[in-house]
Parts: C-alpha cells; structure tokens; sequence
C-alpha cells in the first residue's frame, strides 16, 4: 500500500477537513506542514486495516523530528522500517519534471508537456477534461520547496544511513530504469 502525503493533504484540503483547513496555507506556499498535523494524519493512516501486510510512505518523514516521531509510531504499532529509498536528481531535473505536470480538473489524470503531452494542448486524453497545473508545480513554489528540502529533509540521509536503512536510487533516466532500480533496491521487500 503506497501512502502519499501529499495525496491525502490535498485531498484535506478539498474535503476542508479541520487538518485541511490547517495545512492548505502552508501546501500553496510550498512550506512543509507542521510536524504535528502530518503525524497525525500518518498515525490515522497506518491504523488502517489497507496497512496491515505493509506499506510504502512517499513524502514523510521530511524532517528528523517526522523521523523520530515516526520510530516512536512504528514502535507504538509494533511495526518495523524495512528500508528508506533516497532517490537522487538534479535539482534542474526536478524543476523540469515538477513545472511540466499537468492535472485534469475532472478525473485526475496526469500528463506532462514534455515528457507525456497530451494529444490536444490542455485537454485530457482520458475524458477529455480541463489540464491545469497546480500550484505546487509553480516553478517558483517548486524552487522554495527545493529550499526548504535542502535545509531541513537533506540531514535526513545521514540519519537513515546511520540506521543502515538507506538505500539511495540514481533517479534519472526513463520511468522503466528507475523502477528497475528501486525493485532491486527493494531486494525482495515488495511482492
């Protein structure tokens, strides 16, 4: 079971869920949520029943008080981290990647204006909806993000490679390399 953060806060957001409500200022600017309203929301997820033969956490934790916050949860559910992956891109790549990504405003489907256009300019190939780009993947709030993650998610490598967690990814390349990466990565971990 694959758990994004960022899917279910913008999902808070849209629902205007009280935890919503809370986060949605801070996910427009590209600033990290609060410690306590992600534990939360991670603490909530993990509970259910979808996580009990295991999970993949995508975007948490991003600080080492998310880690150790985290340590202590996993503790708590008598759970265990099999692995943090670490996949390393450009910073340039990034921006590309992250600008380019459009969303249909009806059924949700991405596309990328590079990488994956869709076959008529704005319009989904899928059902045909409006494409937008959000705006967490505004150049401008993709560069803060990339700050904030310099400053405050970077030292988090160490502290997984201190655990002997880690497991760093090359991240460029095509969709089928990378995942063939993360796979051996994994060594087994996911069915």
């Amino acid at each position: 079971m694959q758990i994004s953060t960022g899917d279910i806060l913008r999902q808070a957001v849209a629902d205007q869920t009280t935890l919503g409500r809370q986060a949605g200022d801070f996910i427009k600017s590209g600033a990290l949520v609060p410690d306590d309203l992600i534990i939360d929301l991670i603490a909530e997820r993990l509970r259910q029943p979808d996580c009990a033969k295991g999970f993949l956490l995508d975007g948490f934790p991003r600080t080492i008080p998310q880690a150790e916050s985290l340590d202590a949860l996993l503790n708590k559910l008598a759970l265990s981290l099999n692995c943090v992956l670490s996949v390393q891109v450009p910073r340039a790549v990034i921006i590309e990647r992250l600008a380019g990504r459009r969303t249909c405003k009806q059924c949700g489907a991405l596309s990328h204006v590079v990488f994956e256009p869709s076959k008529q300019p704005g319009v989904c190939d899928c059902c045909g909806g409006e494409l937008f780009q959000r705006d967490d993947d505004r150049e401008a709030t993709i560069a803060n993000r990339l700050t904030v993650y310099e400053k405050q998610t970077a030292p988090l490598v160490d502290y997984y490679r201190r655990q002997g967690a880690l497991r760093e990814i090359d991240g460029v390349g095509s969709i089928d390399e990378i995942r063939s990466r993360v796979m051996t990565a994994l060594g087994g971990l996911v069915p």
